[in-house]
């Protein structure tokens, strides 16, 4: 299984590849702020990018700031004597998203919810489940997308799924999790347990699970930390660059 000094150099290291940045960087003085041209380096999270790109993330020290060369003038500008709370609130950012990880403190197994079967589904029995509707979170439909899921567990009741929680390949050594829950069988304590269970078993597999949730979404927080997670790691959610900055 992962240990925690494990995980944490995986993650620093892979983050460290996405923005051009050092691990140093990352762990640099708290409240500075760190500006990187962006660069599409081998073994990056394959998230799609236009044109023009740019990441600003924080661990809880240094603010790395990692954009193409326009944006990158651009937003040096205008944060040039911002604070950290000054620097998320500036208008080209309209969301962000919290990234957590396992707390080896606090994880623990937890009691599966009674009257429902599970199932794990493996990456090569996904295929037939793509089609599935009402899990948008968890189930990625387009087959040509670069990041696909790699491993699945279900609730079912009746022989219905309810529920749906996934992982999928940020990279070798780190898989993110969604996870999708019928509205009607909400409540149950299926999206705690499931997320739980996923996180266990993809440690087991020596792979560092992430839990992701955009800052605003406090029902999917809560999630987090009953299943075992801790917040690591901060980064922009959603742009709002115009005119010569704008991808579109």
């Amino acid at each position: 299984m992962v240990t925690k000094g494990e995980m944490f150099n995986i993650v620093e290291n892979q983050l460290a590849i996405d923005l051009n940045c050092t691990v140093e960087d990352l762990n640099g003085d708290k409240d500075s702020f760190i500006f990187v041209e962006a660069r599409d380096n081998p073994g990056r999270r394959p998230f799609l990018r236009g044109e023009q790109y740019f990441e600003m993330l924080t661990m809880g020290k240094a603010i790395i700031v990692s954009a193409t060369p326009m944006r990158l003038k651009y937003v040096k500008e205008q944060l040039t004597g911002k604070s950290r709370d000054e620097a998320y609130a500036m208008p080209f950012i309209s969301d962000y998203a919290m990234n957590y990880l396992p707390d080896f403190n606090n994880l623990k197994h937890l009691s599966a919810p009674d009257s429902f079967f599970y199932e794990t589904i493996e990456k090569s029995e996904i295929s037939k489940l793509q089609k599935l509707n009402g899990f948008n979170y968890a189930i990625q439909h387009n087959p040509n997308h670069p990041i696909q899921n790699t491993l699945l567990m279900l609730a079912k009741k009746s022989n219905i799924i309810i529920a749906v929680v996934s992982a999928s390949a940020w990279s070798s050594k780190m898989w993110a999790l969604g996870i999708d829950v019928l509205p009607e069988y909400r409540n149950n304590g299926l999206a705690t347990y499931l997320v739980n269970a996923l996180t266990i078993e993809i440690l087991r597999r020596n792979i560092v699970p992430v839990y992701s949730t955009t800052a605003c979404n406090i029902t999917s927080q809560k999630v987090a930390y009953r299943a075992g997670y801790m917040p690591v790691w901060m980064s922009d959610n959603k742009l709002r660059f115009e005119g010569e900055l704008s991808n579109s």
